[in-house]
């Protein structure tokens, strides 16, 4: 499976929308097996789903992200854990664990809302 991790100095990026760089890694059996770094234009909407698409992920980790960008990556069928923090290795981490979405690594303020909740689960295979 390949899941794509937005990040920003070694770090979640704080907003998808304008993200410019990616990690993409290729799991399997629970570890990964390649990693790659790859850039985003972080410009407008439709080319940064239409970059991210194109780089194949089936799931993304991200900070937060807007309304109409959940639902071009949700036409796309690339599943979205949103409203993530934190350290890229701690996140990569508590996804091969299967505990994101995880209070501790969502975005401050995010905790007990709903939305923070709509990537359940860790890695899963389709």
């Amino acid at each position: 499976m390949k899941l794509a991790l937005a990040t920003w100095n070694g770090r979640i990026s704080p907003v998808f929308d304008v993200a410019r760089q990616l990690l993409m890694l290729d799991v399997e059996d629970g570890r990964v097996i390649a990693r790659r770094e790859e850039t985003l234009p972080g410009t407008e909407q439709q080319a940064q789903a239409d970059r991210l698409a194109a780089l194949g992920p089936q799931t993304l980790i991200c900070g937060a992200i807007s309304q109409p960008m959940a639902a071009m990556l949700a036409s796309t069928k690339i599943r979205v854990i949103p409203f993530t923090a934190g350290d890229v290795e701690r996140v990569l981490g508590a996804w091969l664990l299967g505990t994101l979405p995880n209070p501790a690594l969502s975005m401050p303020g995010c905790c007990g809302r709903r939305r923070c909740h709509g990537g359940r689960g860790g890695r899963k295979t389709q």
